[in-house]
Order: structure tokens, then C-alpha cells, then sequence
């Protein structure tokens, strides 16, 4: 064979050996960024599910403290009205007692 012929086939064999070698270096890549995605996929849910119970804590926490305070404004309802019993009955003893006028 002439010599350009053996040229000719090393080329060859030698880009099919880069081809080769390109493309299993591109399946490592994509095989690297896909472990990497599920990693962050993994990650993304574990987020999503401690923001979904801090959110029903939360939510939790504001129900607690509106019942608290329906609580609280009916003691001080309550309190009102004791008050407000407790200065009739100072005024109608006021008004019985010949002293106070």
C-alpha cells in the first residue's frame, strides 16, 4: 500500500478513537450533572417539606393566639361588667347611706 493510504487510515482510526473518547467523556458529564440535579431535587424536597411544617406551625400558632385572645377579650368583657355592677352597688349604697349627700 502507498504510503498516503496508511496516512489516510491512521487519521481515520485516530478521530475515531477522539470520537470515542469525546462521546464517553460527555456521558460522564451528563451522568455528573444528572447525580448533581437529583441531589438538588433531593434537597428542594426536603426543604418543601420542613417549609410545609413550619407553615402549619404557624398556622398552628395563629390559631392559638386568636382563641387566646377571644379569651381574653371575654374576661375583659367580664371584667367590665363587674365593674360596672360594682359602681352601681357603690352609687345605691351612696344614694341609701344619709352620710354621703
Amino acid at each position: 500500500m502507498d504510503t498516503w493510504v496508511w496516512i489516510l487510515l491512521i487519521v481515520l482510526a485516530v478521530l475515531v478513537v477522539a470520537a470515542i473518547v469525546a462521546s464517553r467523556g460527555r456521558s460522564r458529564r451528563l451522568e455528573s450533572r444528572r447525580n448533581e440535579a437529583g441531589v438538588l431535587r433531593d434537597r428542594a424536597s426536603i426543604r418543601e417539606e420542613q417549609a410545609s411544617r413550619a407553615e402549619q406551625e404557624a398556622q398552628s400558632q395563629a390559631e392559638e393566639a386568636r382563641r387566646r385572645q377571644v379569651l381574653a377579650d371575654q374576661r375583659a368583657d367580664e371584667a367590665r361588667r363587674e365593674r360596672e355592677a360594682a359602681q352601681a352597688t357603690a352609687q345605691r349604697a351612696d344614694e341609701l347611706d344619709p352620710d354621703v349627700r
